[in-house]
């Protein structure tokens, strides 16, 4: 299993957004110059985030964006599912897969199910409060 630039770069900025959080929203050039992301790489991640309730988003003077929830809770997990669509380590055990033909003998799901379980459990129990710098980092309040 490999994590996409794209659920790296989600968890960077929502990190980012939770240590500078003022308030109000956030600047998407803010983000974009602080992370050294491309803008427009960065737009297609906000709209993932955004389409899965992640963040709220505003157009125009004084819009940017901010998270819908306090940084304890959200999770990594959620992010990543937002932006990777899954984390199943095989096609079989994604979201409405196909059913495989050797579903009924296959001797390797059970590994593959137990793994899965454990990406899952390890990235929904850690948030992004988890992951905010201790030392001058600012509280979220939402």
């Amino acid at each position: 299993m490999k994590i996409s630039t794209r659920g790296r770069y989600a968890v960077r900025v929502l990190v980012d957004m939770a240590e500078n959080y003022n308030g109000g929203y956030i600047p998407l050039k803010d983000i974009v110059k602080r992370q050294e992301i491309s803008q427009k790489y960065l737009e297609g991640i906000m709209l993932l985030l955004s389409k899965n309730g992640i963040v709220e988003g505003v157009h125009g003077k004084g819009g940017g964006y901010k998270l819908k929830k306090s940084p304890e809770d959200l999770t990594v997990g959620e992010i990543l599912r937002a932006t990777e669509g899954t984390l199943a380590p095989v096609a079989c055990l994604e979201e409405n897969a196909a059913p495989c033909d050797r579903a009924g003998w296959c001797k390797t799901v059970a590994l593959w199910r137990e793994f899965y379980g454990v990406i899952n459990d390890f990235f929904d129990k850690k948030t992004i409060k988890d992951l905010m710098k201790t030392v001058g980092g600012g509280e979220y309040v939402i």
